[in-house]
């Protein structure tokens, strides 16, 4: 067994805190930002950042545009010192537009699905600039989310240099891609409360780092985050289990592969298994090609990863 981090959650409640961060709920954008959003984003930055959600947060954070951030929301976890250094604002879907308006901010960057909507259309209503980001889960799609970013929070420059960073890791990333040649099924659990399987199918962040480490999501049939009953996680037929490790109670290799949904698995018989951090593992940011190389080596081993 590969072991690449200890612990995952099992608290569907913590999870889904994490999910919001992470944009798990989120449909991936069809089509480009718009002309207008586009012509925004090249704009010089207003000077009062509102960020809301933790890709948000992580970009104006990387691009050194930290001291215009005058508050965030609770998925902000990278980096680890955001939630201590700026107001918070509270949970990215449940926001309160007076708690937001407080602050004062100049402009509002918000990840699909911030709200409740009533909440953003109070904020917007009240004459500030709200940008929402579109989901993104392909390499040009995150340089792009990182251009944008970075240009309303006032460093086009340095995001320009992030994102052409992050495309070289991406390409080699695409090369160590080249080397496999049977490819593994990789099933995606969410939650695992009460003993239930909670997967990602397609369509979701999950299959698309599945599908960037060079596997193939053992989940089919469905898109988004569902339920799934033991004899479905049984015909998955999957060979590797992959978890968030976010929450307070986590579980061991040896609890998970105890379960009758995964017991009989080849995941099992091989003990392949790893838990890493959500928003590094499904946030599709800057840090994105590195995940996906972690979980690369994690599934297949050093050689293959291997620059």
């Amino acid at each position: 067994m590969r072991r690449f981090r200890p612990g995952i959650s099992v608290l569907a409640s913590s999870l889904l805190s994490l999910a919001a961060a992470v944009g798990l709920f989120a449909q991936p954008s069809s089509t480009p930002w718009s002309g207008a959003l586009a012509a925004r984003a090249q704009t010089p930055a207003p000077g009062r950042i509102v960020a809301l959600g933790g890709v948000v947060t992580e970009i104006l954070y990387a691009v050194g545009a930290q001291d215009r951030i005058v508050g965030l929301d609770t998925t902000s976890l990278y980096p680890p010192g955001a939630m201590k250094d700026k107001p918070n604002v509270g949970y990215v879907r449940a926001l309160s537009a007076e708690g937001v308006l407080s602050l004062n901010p100049s402009l509002v960057i918000a990840i699909d699905g911030a709200g409740p909507p009533d909440a953003m259309k109070l904020i917007e209503e009240s004459g500030i600039n709200v940008v929402h980001v579109p989901e993104e889960f392909t390499a040009d799609g995150i340089a792009d989310r990182i251009r944008k970013v970075a240009a309303l929070g006032g460093a086009p420059a340095r995001g320009e240099t992030i994102a052409a960073e992050t495309a070289a890791k991406f390409r080699a990333l695409e090369t160590a891609r080249s080397r496999i040649k049977t490819p593994k099924r990789i099933l995606f659990a969410l939650s695992l409360q009460n003993g239930r399987v909670m997967a990602g199918g397609g369509n979701t962040s999950a299959d698309a780092i599945i599908k960037l480490a060079g596997a193939v999501n053992a989940v089919q049939g469905f898109d988004g985050y569902k339920p799934m009953t033991d004899e479905s996680v049984i015909a998955a037929a999957p060979d590797f289990i992959l978890v968030m490790n976010r929450g307070d109670h986590a579980a061991s290799a040896d609890q998970v592969f105890a379960m009758p949904a995964f017991a009989p698995t080849p995941a099992a018989r091989g003990r392949s298994f790893a838990s890493m951090d959500g928003l590094y593992l499904l946030g599709f940011g800057p840090r994105t090609p590195d995940a996906a190389g972690d979980l690369m080596r994690a599934v297949y081993g050093a050689d293959v990863a291997k620059p």
